[in-house]
């Protein structure tokens, strides 16, 4: 069994942009965090890093998950705090990328380092082995290199690399931690600059700057082809440099010049003159307001190298380019590109091919399998599909000859020969088994690391399937599902996991044969949207053919599902990642217990498209708000979800949603999307296994009534005076709080349920018949956007 790391407390050291988000999301997953730096050169000596986590609150996207989260972060410099490192179990170094300063710092913290504590740096590709040197001989067992992808909240991606003396249980223990408690996707890299995310990752840059010029490319016409247009982020190649920052991508740049002097593209190494003239000027990126590209006015303009000067970026993918890229078979998609003439196709072509023969040439250097190079650019640079399962999908044989054919031409930007594994006779390097591992030149499987039994669903490499589990029950909307082991798992089957009628019928007759053959039910979503709520094309169809009644009935519908999630006998548990909203929103509110992932954005936006929620939501926050009033202020209770319900918020994380009143206190938290399903399977079986029972009808509730909504019209005429909201927006607002507040009725008046559900239904309903909430609903399906009218 692998060794247990328990990390009651942590240190970053480094406060940069880098330190400082690490430190946060080590905070947001409830782990006690010092952060260090150099001691203020005045005031108080803590100062750098009390700037630093200030800074927290200002950077985009956030690094921290909730509000109060930054003040527990402890502050602390190198001078007077290194007494803490004595009560850490795990430091991270994070200081600027030089050998000698981070020597520097081992040296001065390695007599306050506890026996057992992990020492990791975070270098992006400084040697591990160089910097463990310097340590002494008891801490270099546990010693490695931690290397996070900014942000790093956001980016899935941890390289681990181990030094020659590195004992394997501390890297175990560490894989673990980094997987469960940070939600992190683990590679194991080799002691190599720049290890496998940006070796590959930064090699693909060059190769696109290279051919850019050679095709005579502006920068804007190669981001609308290496974008959205081949699985890739919208920021594509050069804006995604802007971000990075481009003083940034030279250093990475440079460091490969000078760490890899034997390798066959080391000509290609280096920044090309137009990148250091921007560097030169301070042009550096988003970070300074200019770099490739910048913004004039409302215009977006990018640097063109021919007029030395920046026009309109408006140079785009070639329509017949953008046919063959749309192709859904890759094996006539490459074709199609290496057979065009188009200067495009052909420079698609080029960055593939130079792609793939440097990822095949290095493999067994970088990484011990093909999946590790597959993940660390999936989950480092945001490709959908990794170099190899690209290629691999495309025909491997086939693009391994016209990789030969074009190196034979001298077409390629080396002539090192492809390694004679790849020609073979092999279809690829991802099967069922496994995936190539050319030091062991066999096919190896997943990690056997048992925090890897938690991932019912991991994140597939081409070719990988995993059993669906067993069907008991099916219909257009959901599938009810199960493994054999008591719990069942209902999945919606309907785009983006709408809620459609075949969705609420389905999960009332899945929850009719639950109670009888499970002990309990999760409802949990393969993709990373749980539901973006109801299925409003069909609804505005319903509404503009005049069929009012099949509406009312719809509306009925959903009510009596969510009262079904909440009345069930056994219990029902949510598992939300991503997108919850309107009608998946409430979902989760009726169900036994939420387990959500850090990442989900929750919120009832009914009011974005002209409507108000009416699938039990408002009824539950009236509820709620009557359970946890205390001295008998129900006001005081929705007051703290009012504004969230009709400004249509929506969480920012999960953390977040338990702030806005829209997740329980006692729901719970999850940091890896792939741990979900087993964590909420656990706590269904938790609940079943402690007797459990639905809670009882809720008969008696207390209602703000008059008073409270004539308080809530008082709190909108200051809004709709200073525009904040329209005068439409302040109507749809009085009707939430009529139904929050229960309705005309004296304040602290009691009542049920069912008095609550009608109202919603009847505001709702003749929301739904108003032009204004037509056209909202209309121009949301048209746009994505909504309507303020």
């Amino acid at each position: 069994m692998s060794q247990k790391m328990l990390v009651r407390r942590a240190a970053v050291l480094g406060a940069g942009v880098m330190g400082a988000q690490i430190a946060a999301h080590l905070t947001n997953a409830g782990v006690d965090t010092v952060l260090f730096d150099l001691p203020a050169k005045d005031g108080d000596p803590n100062g750098v890093v009390q700037k630093a986590i200030a800074n927290l609150a200002k950077l985009s996207p956030a690094p921290l998950a909730g509000k109060g989260l930054a003040e527990a972060i402890t502050p602390a410099n190198y001078e007077t705090g290194l007494e803490q490192l004595k009560t850490c179990d795990l430091i991270i170094e994070a200081i600027a990328e030089r050998m000698d300063w981070k020597q520097d710092l081992y040296r001065k913290i390695a007599p306050f380092v506890p026996a057992h504590t992990v020492l990791a740096s975070n270098t992006s590709g400084l040697g591990i082995n160089a910097l463990a040197s310097v340590l002494p001989e008891e801490l270099r067992h546990r010693f490695c290199g931690v290397h996070f992808f900014n942000p790093p909240r956001y980016m899935h991606l941890a390289e681990l690399i181990p030094a020659n003396t590195t004992d394997p249980a501390v890297l175990q223990g560490l894989e673990t931690f980094l997987t469960t408690a940070l939600g992190k996707g683990v590679v194991i890299a080799k002691d190599t600059p720049n290890f496998i995310g940006n070796r590959i990752g930064v090699f693909s840059i060059l190769s696109v700057i290279h051919h850019t010029h050679a095709f005579g490319l502006g920068f804007d016409e190669v981001d609308a082809l290496t974008g959205p247009l081949l699985g890739r982020p919208k920021s594509a190649t050069y804006r995604t440099s802007d971000v990075v920052g481009l003083d940034t991508m030279a250093h990475v740049i440079k460091t490969m010049a000078d760490t890899l002097p034997a390798d066959p593209w080391h000509a290609y190494f280096a920044s090309p003159a137009w990148l250091q003239a921007l560097i030169g000027k301070g042009a550096l990126g988003q970070k300074t307001g200019a770099g490739i590209f910048r913004k004039v006015g409302k215009d977006i303009v990018v640097l063109d190298l021919e007029k030395q000067d920046y026009r309109i970026a408006d140079r785009a993918a070639a329509p017949d380019v953008v046919e063959i890229l749309k192709l859904k078979n890759p094996a006539e998609k490459f074709a199609k590109l290496r057979e065009s003439s188009h200067p495009q196709a052909q420079f698609l072509w080029a960055c593939f091919r130079d792609l793939f023969h440097y990822s095949a040439c290095h493999l067994a250097d970088i990484a011990d399998t093909a999946r590790d190079v597959d993940f660390a650019i999936r989950w480092g640079y945001g490709w959908k599909l990794g170099p190899f399962e690209t290629w691999q999908a495309a025909g491997w044989q086939q693009i391994a000859q016209w990789i030969n054919d074009d190196i034979a031409a001298g077409k390629s930007m080396s002539q090192a020969p492809l390694p004679a594994w790849v020609t073979d006779g092999r279809t690829g390097v991802h099967s069922a088994e496994g995936s190539y591992s050319p030091a062991r030149n066999a096919m190896v499987p997943r990690s056997a690391l048992p925090v890897y039994q938690r991932q019912r669903f991991p994140d597939p490499v081409l070719g990988e399937r995993f059993a669906p589990g067993t069907t008991a029950f099916e219909n257009d909307g959901v599938r009810l599902w199960h493994d054999g082991d008591g719990i069942g798992v209902i999945s919606f089957k309907t785009k983006m996991n709408t809620v459609s009628g075949a969705v609420l019928d389905g999960i009332q007759q899945a929850i009719a044969l639950a109670e009888q053959q499970f002990d309990g039910v999760v409802i949990w979503q393969h993709a990373d949207v749980f539901s973006a709520g109801a299925d409003l094309a069909g609804a505005l169809g319903a509404l503009q053919a005049g069929q009012l009644d099949a509406f009312t009935a719809m509306v009925e519908n959903f009510q009596r599902t969510s009262q079904r999630i909440k009345y069930a006998q056994v219990p029902v548990v949510s598992a939300v990642r991503g997108l919850a909203l309107g009608g998946g929103c409430e979902f989760q509110m009726h169900s036994a217990r939420t387990v959500a992932h850090l990442e989900s954005y929750i919120g009832l936006v009914e009011a974005g498209v002209g409507l108000l929620p009416a699938g039990g939501g408002l009824k539950e926050l009236a509820t709620r708000a009557s359970q946890h009033a205390t001295g008998g202020d129900v006001f005081a209770e929705l007051k703290k979800v009012f504004e969230t319900i009709a400004m249509a918020k929506v969480s920012t994380s999960a953390l977040n949603a338990k702030e806005l009143g829209l997740l329980r206190a006692d729901d719970k938290i999850v940091f890896h999307a792939h741990e979900l399903l087993h964590i909420a399977k656990a706590e269904a079986r938790a609940l079943a296994e402690a007797g459990y029972r639905p809670p009882l009808p809720a008969h008696r509730i207390a209602v703000a009534g008059d008073v409270g909504i004539a308080t809530f019209k008082m709190l909108l005429v200051n809004m709709l005076e200073g525009r904040f909201i329209s005068p439409y927006d302040n109507e749809i607002a009085e009707r939430i709080a009529t139904i929050l507040c229960g309705g005309k009725l004296d304040r602290g008046a009691w009542v049920d349920e069912e008095w609550l559900l009608t109202l919603e239904r009847t505001h709702f309903v003749t929301l739904a018949q108003q032009e204004k909430t037509q056209a909202r609903i209309a121009h949301m399906l048209k746009t994505g956007k909504p309507l303020r009218n």
